[in-house]
């Protein structure tokens, strides 16, 4: 008999003790206003409904029950909380971020963060350990989130462990019905723990406890929180640049599933005193009929005044297209594009001006520098050939042609894209005091690059190409000094073994050989102003200048067709694989300036005697060789004429 009643008293002792090891604590509020047990945190307010935050930018709120729920680890951990709340999006401006429910080891937050991390965290996951139930209105996807409408239990991360779009089970469709956060509406929230089970379940406010709840996940909470006896039990929530007020109206707490009080949804707080608070979408009273007058006309004003900008940006940036262009569009710029790149054509941005128009300078978005030419044309026939021959050029691949990136057509002006070089033209190095005069060197690799770029222009395209308009001011110096060939404008194409098809004597006076007007055009008369230009660099001077006595005018007064090398034979030349020609003073058609042409381009191929020192520099031409006629030629020209090197291709 003893024995027996000892079992019964052990029993009754280990009993009592289970039931002791987590002291029941329950709650219940109604109304929020004047509560002691609460403690609130940055912009949270008992205004009744307790209000997390009110609807402005970067905003935080927090709410505590000041009371610590007592757990122990020694037996089974068990709560279910419920409470209605309700986020009112501010009106014309995007509802966010959320609220949470928290479980936490502490009421103060002082490194938590506003916008994503909804309160309750920030970018460090080392702080003490925390349990939320979130409530997300904002997709962030290096959070995971699945969507901008969600529920997720975070675990001491706003990275959920488990995640659902927010939704809740009917039992009347057999299927989940899904729910917006960011209504407005009063939303019911269901919590349940119960060993290592978490549950979270919600639904409208008219709608009982789903049968089955929208996550369910395993959560030890002693592993979460180890070695802490008591927790603390609370909401937070967030605002950025989405913004939402965010409001709890009952909550309910009970450490004892079966004893958590149940809603009166009587004694709730009326939807439409939620909407009368701030951000509502609440009607309000008619405006006077005076105003409403003054506001339309005020709109109809503002839509004409932006109608007419809009079309005077329309015409401002407006071009010009027809089929025959099609082919083109591959190479075509927006002029809109160019607008921006040279900032409106702005005189900062302006380079010189040539023969054919202006030249800007410009920055394409990839960071690309440009050079914008804006030539003026008549006639559409002449723009179609001009733009078939310029177009080409894209197709041309040589290291000394200036790169041509395309075009832009705007009403009448046809716009040249090419790429920009630091160095500007030649004839400022030479004809410009302000500029630094060029070595014999730099000059050498100029008229070397000239020389190389004319011979593929003639032998290595596909077609032959006469530029028709070789000078200084149509070189271009890159960076490292290098020469480029431009300005196309004059160019012509015709197949190889044909013959050019040119009415009209073009180019410029000094650079026209003789025989263009009555032979045409040809690679000869390329030669021709080549060899006028290697002059024009080595001496500094232009091939006209009128200032001067008219028997020193012209730089070149006779001149032999029938001798004129080939490109092949000047690059040569130039590269000493081939002996300059012998010419006497008495062949037949040799003047007195003859001596002075065959000396001049013997100096310049005599690059063992130049330095980028030089000799002394000519003041008056800005040259370091002053060129004058001589009356005997060169010894270094009395060579015989062969071949002692096969010619090499021009690189490309």
């Amino acid at each position: 008999m003893a024995s027996w009643l000892l079992q019964i008293l052990v029993i009754s002792s280990l009993h009592l003790i289970s039931l002791s090891s987590q002291q029941e604590t329950r709650f219940v509020y109604e109304n929020f206003r004047d509560q002691d047990n609460l403690y609130l945190d940055d912009s949270a307010k008992d205004l009744g409904p307790l209000r997390l935050t009110g609807g402005a930018t970067y905003e935080t709120g927090r709410a505590f029950y000041k009371k610590p729920i007592q757990f122990s680890s020694s037996g089974p951990l068990s709560f279910s909380t419920h409470f209605v709340c309700a986020l009112v999006p501010r009106t014309g401006i995007e509802g966010g971020h959320g609220l949470t429910f928290l479980l936490s080891s502490s009421m103060d937050f002082p490194n938590a963060r506003e916008t994503r991390y909804l309160g309750a965290f920030n970018e460090s996951t080392s702080g003490f350990p925390v349990l939320a139930v979130e409530l997300d209105t904002i997709r962030n996807q290096e959070f995971g989130d699945i969507d901008n409408n969600h529920v997720g239990i975070d675990v001491n991360s706003p990275i959920s462990v488990g995640i659902a779009s927010a939704s809740y089970y009917s039992d009347l469709k057999g299927k989940n019905e899904s729910i917006n956060l960011l209504s407005g509406k009063p939303i019911q929230v269901w919590v349940d723990y119960e060993g290592t089970v978490f549950n979270v379940s919600i639904s409208p406010l008219q709608v009982q406890k789903p049968s089955r709840p929208l996550l369910s996940h395993p959560i030890n909470l002693s592993e979460i929180f180890p070695n802490i006896s008591q927790l603390f039990v609370g909401f937070s929530a967030a605002t950025g640049n989405a913004v939402s007020a965010h409001y709890i109206l009952w909550w309910s707490f009970s450490t004892n599933r079966e004893s958590l009080p149940r809603l009166d949804i009587s004694r709730l707080l009326d939807i439409s005193e939620l909407l009368e608070l701030p951000y509502s979408t609440a009607p309000h009273k008619s405006l006077p009929p005076w105003i409403v007058v003054l506001v339309v006309c005020l709109g109809i004003v503002v839509l004409a005044v932006l109608a007419r900008v809009y079309f005077h940006r329309r015409k401002k940036y407006s071009e010009v297209s027809e089929t025959w262009e099609k082919e083109f569009d591959a190479h075509r710029f927006s002029y809109k594009s160019l607008y921006k790149a040279t900032k409106g054509f702005r005189k900062d941005e302006f380079l010189g001006r040539g023969g054919f128009g202006e030249v800007y300078r410009g920055d394409l978005p990839q960071g690309r520098e440009i050079a914008v030419k804006i030539v003026s044309h008549n006639g559409d026939e002449g723009l179609k050939q001009f733009l078939a021959e310029v177009v080409s050029m894209r197709y041309l691949k040589h290291r000394n042609l200036v790169p041509l990136f395309g075009y832009c057509r705007r009403k009448h002006e046809l716009l040249l894209v090419s790429e920009y070089m630091p160095n500007r033209s030649l004839d400022e190095h030479l004809f410009d005091e302000t500029k630094s005069v060029l070595s014999w060197s730099q000059r050498l690799m100029v008229v070397k690059g000239i020389a190389s770029a004319l011979w593929y222009l003639h032998t290595g395209a596909d077609r032959v190409v006469l530029h028709r308009d070789v000078k200084a001011s149509n070189v271009m110096l890159d960076a490292e000094f290098n020469g480029r060939l431009g300005d196309f404008g004059m160019a012509r194409f015709h197949e190889h073994g044909g013959n050019a098809a040119t009415t009209a004597a073009v180019g410029t006076v000094g650079y026209m050989a003789p025989e263009l007007v009555t032979m045409g055009a040809s690679t000869a008369t390329d030669v021709y102003a080549f060899g006028v230009f290697m002059l024009e660099v080595a001496c500094g001077r232009r091939p006209v200048e009128a200032q001067l006595q008219v028997e020193r005018r012209h730089m070149i007064k006779w001149v032999l067709p029938e001798s004129r090398p080939t490109m092949e034979q000047v690059v040569l030349y130039l590269n000493n694989n081939l002996p300059m020609p012998y010419f006497s003073p008495y062949t037949l058609g040799i003047g007195t300036f003859a001596p002075f042409m065959v000396d001049a381009a013997s100096l310049l191929a005599s690059s063992a005697s130049w330095s980028s020192s030089g000799p002394s520099m000519s003041s008056s031409n800005h040259s370091p060789y002053a060129c004058q006629p001589t009356d005997q030629p060169s010894s270094e020209t009395k060579n015989s004429f062969h071949v002692v090197a096969e010619p090499e291709k021009p690189q490309t």
